[in-house]
C-alpha cells in the first residue's frame, strides 16, 4: 500500500512537525499564560457537553 520512501517521509514529517510545535509553544508560553488563563474551563465544559450527549443517546436507546 505504501512504499518505504513514503513511510520514511511520513515519519520524518511527524518528527519535524512535533519539534516545530514544541519550539513555537515554548516561544509563546508567556503569551499563552496571559491571554488564555481560563481556557481549560471552556475545554472542560465542552467535554461535559459531549458526555451529556452520549448519556442522553444511551438513555433514549433503551
Amino acid at each position: 500500500m505504501f512504499t518505504t520512501g513514503q513511510w520514511t517521509f511520513a515519519a520524518f514529517f511527524v518528527v519535524v512537525f512535533i519539534i516545530a510545535m514544541i519550539y513555537v509553544y515554548r516561544k509563546d508560553i508567556v503569551l499563552h499564560k496571559k491571554y488564555y488563563k481560563g481556557s481549560y474551563k471552556v475545554f472542560l465544559g465542552f467535554l461535559a457537553f459531549i458526555l451529556i450527549l452520549f448519556v442522553i443517546k444511551i438513555y433514549l436507546k433503551e
